[in-house]
């Protein structure tokens, strides 16, 4: 059974590039292969862990409406073969891609095929990391269900927090199977106060830790080299390893 860590939150707090360490990490501590699922429609964790994308869930499905699929061949087994292809394969992880309809519309459909897709894949990977879009929609589509951990990334501002607990108390209440909840406080420059403190303890969850703002982090997106591959000296992968730490099992 695979130990699965999903991350949410508020736009902007860094859940992407904490998805990529956390991958960095289970590859460092050799608990490979890895399956790194971007549930976000506006994908970009292969630009932090390196790799590049021929192909998501979504643009399958669009395909199919197309019509492209081959003359002789049933849209099942058109939709197998390309979601098999959109699978991208690396030496110790595999990334899976949602992706987005195009154009405007719903992505329903998208999370559903995403949601189908990983229930075949899961017995293959003994660890699984899921980067989800902001907010809380991937809980009420339940696309976040029976994850070992839900690992809540906010920033320091007192709104960040909030989103952060908003979605633990939507997948409590919803009961989707989440093990654990654990909040990580990103882009630190100073200790939580006390008042934010109160907050987290009010609502029940867990603080693991804190990373501090990290010039680096900034660097390597400006230059887009992927943060997965920032040095472990760097004080934000050293604090994200120590809060890896704690949760990984």
């Amino acid at each position: 059974m695979a130990f699965s860590i999903a991350l949410a939150g508020k736009g902007g707090t860094g859940k992407t590039t904490l998805a990529g360490l956390l991958v960095k990490y289970l590859i460092k501590h050799s608990k490979t292969p890895v399956l790194a699922v971007d549930a976000d429609s506006n994908s970009n964790l292969n630009e932090v862990l390196g790799v590049a994308v021929c192909g998501t869930l979504g643009s399958a499905r669009e395909d199919m409406k197309k019509g492209n699929v081959p003359s002789g061949m049933t849209k099942d087994v058109f939709m197998s073969m390309k979601l098999e292809q959109s699978v991208v394969e690396s030496e110790s992880f595999d990334l899976v891609v949602m992706g987005r309809p195009e154009g405007s519309g719903c992505y329903c459909a998208a999370n559903s095929l995403l949601t189908g897709f990983l229930e075949k894949l899961v017995d293959n990977y003994p660890y699984i990391v899921m980067d989800n879009e902001a907010g809380m929609e991937h809980v009420s589509r339940l696309t976040t269900k029976n994850v070992n951990v839900l690992l809540l990334v906010s920033d320091p501002s007192r709104r960040g927090l909030q989103a952060a607990l908003r979605i633990d108390e939507l997948a409590r209440e919803l009961n989707i199977g989440v093990g654990k909840s654990y909040l990580v406080i990103n882009q630190v420059k100073e200790p939580p106060s006390a008042g934010l403190l109160k907050m987290i303890a009010d609502a029940g969850v867990e603080l693991a830790g804190t990373v501090p703002a990290d010039e680096t982090v900034y660097d390597f997106d400006y230059r887009g080299r992927p943060t997965s591959q920032m040095p472990e000296t760097c004080p934000s992968v050293q604090a994200a390893f120590a809060i890896f730490d704690r949760i990984v099992s």
